[in-house]
């Protein structure tokens, strides 16, 4: 007997058949994503271990002390968790050491000055330098003052902040720029839309072709206070000493430990951060809390006997503050197997509130990811956008390796970023357990999905 099916039936199998193939992914993850953030959200292991790298080891700059008692220990972490072929890649780090600073308005009033010196900046000769300020807000008005009023001065630049990346240039580049036309010192404003007194550091550029002069940062106050009164008229006196001095490059290394694929353990997905932070604060955020919560991730999905069909591993890169060793040796160590480098995804924009992912992905694999993403919308990290990336990660990008990053919420993130407000305090437990969940569905899924991710638009670098 044959049968028949009325047509309009017919289209509404097909129909569903269509919507069942768009969630395929999404029905495939359900039961380990609802254990995973189950258990994430009833985790502490992962907080703790942050608060012990917070407030037992704290800041951990590249070339000191506490970055090696924080790689030493990381590798005992990676290890109680269960984690394989736990190593630490070894490289080269910059050794730039701060030493005692300080800057103080001599004229029109005799007040200190709220001050940070920017990373990899040369310190003052033996008693400082003392100048009058010119304040410029861009570039272009530093080249239209040009040298007859810019030579032996101090340059501070109160540039209007907008975004970090607009900020980011003045830190960069401003000391070199300043110095081709004869200024002795820049005072930069933070880059920060919070007015709290707290100076914000991180690095700096030196153009080799022209002088090496210090650099530092100043507090929006400070910046605002001298533009205000070079404005009215009022001459600015400033004296600033730094001792910061470069030491010869350091021993230092990244931390990588894997869960083995079940199926293709020659294919890798990582996650990660960064190890090392800035010499002030306790690098919670930035990056304390991502390469916590990554590492946690990984924990949960060993614990409950999750084995994906890639291998999965999580790594700490090294000296992405002041330089991009740790990028650079993990390129290499991975160099002769490019092909079978799956993902690589970085966090390194905080722990707030997750709100989803970026990848750099074209659209068959952006659709693959947000049927996954969907599985994180009760904890509200179900957004997908393209583009994603750090730099730690920048050259695998760039070599063709798919890039994803975390994204957070963000409100607070540049409040503290390389400050010494950047501590545990600002962690909130819940949110960070919100970001192991996510990471560790969304790393899970990558490294089990039949199909692999296909590289599209390729995300931008973000850090330092």
């Amino acid at each position: 007997m044959t049968w028949r099916i009325p047509a309009f039936s017919l289209l509404a199998v097909v129909a569903a058949g269509v919507v069942l193939a768009d969630d395929s992914l999404t029905e495939q993850y359900r039961a380990p994503a609802e254990k995973l953030i189950q258990a994430a959200m009833a985790d502490t292991d992962g907080y703790n271990r942050l608060a012990y790298l917070c407030y037992r080891i704290g800041n951990r700059l590249s070339g000191s002390v506490g970055l090696e008692r924080a790689i030493a220990w990381s590798v005992e972490q990676m290890k109680e968790v269960g984690l394989s072929n736990v190593r630490v890649i070894p490289t080269k780090v910059p050794h730039w050491v701060r030493n005692s600073e300080s800057a103080r308005m001599l004229a029109p009033l005799d007040k200190p000055l709220h001050m940070l010196g920017l990373g990899m900046s040369i310190g003052t000769p033996p008693g400082g330098i003392t100048a009058d300020a010119v304040v410029v807000t861009n570039f272009d008005d530093l080249a239209k003052l040009g040298r007859e009023k810019i030579q032996g001065k101090i340059v501070v630049y109160n540039y209007v902040f907008t975004n970090y990346g607009s900020g980011r240039n003045y830190r960069t580049s401003g000391a070199s720029r300043a110095a081709a036309l004869g200024a002795v010192a820049v005072l930069v404003r933070s880059a920060t839309p919070l007015a709290m007194q707290t100076p914000h550091t991180g690095a700096m550029e030196y153009d080799e072709a022209q002088p090496k002069i210090p650099a530092a940062a100043i507090t929006p106050e400070d910046s605002l206070m001298i533009a205000r009164l070079t404005a009215d008229g009022m001459p600015v006196k400033i004296h600033l000493e730094m001792g910061a001095q470069m030491l010869p490059d350091a021993d230092s290394g990244d931390v990588i430990g894997e869960i083995p694929g079940r199926e293709h353990p020659e294919q890798v997905v990582v996650i990660g951060g960064h190890i090392d932070s800035w010499d002030v604060g306790q690098g919670a955020q930035d990056d304390g809390a991502s390469i916590m919560a990554c590492l946690q991730a990984l924990a949960l999905i060993h614990k409950l006997g999750l084995q994906p069909r890639r291998t999965l591993r999580v790594a700490f890169w090294v000296n992405e503050e002041n330089g991009t060793r740790g990028g650079e040796a993990y390129r290499a160590f991975v160099s002769g197997d490019l092909k079978n480098q799956v993902m690589a995804l970085e966090m390194d924009g905080g722990a707030e509130t997750p709100r989803g992912f970026g990848a750099g992905v074209d659209a068959k694999s952006l659709d693959m990811l947000k049927q996954i993403a969907k599985l994180l919308e009760p904890i509200g990290a179900g957004e997908i956008s393209g583009g994603g990336g750090g730099e730690d990660i920048s050259k695998l990008v760039s070599d063709g390796v798919v890039g994803m990053s975390e994204r957070a919420a963000g409100t607070h993130y540049f409040d503290w970023h390389h400050s010494e407000a950047d501590t545990l305090d600002k962690v909130n437990p819940e949110d960070f357990r919100k970001s192991v969940a996510a990471l560790a569905v969304m790393s899970f899924a990558v490294a089990d999905m039949p199909d692999r991710l296909t590289a599209g638009a390729n995300g931008g670098r973000r850090g330092q």
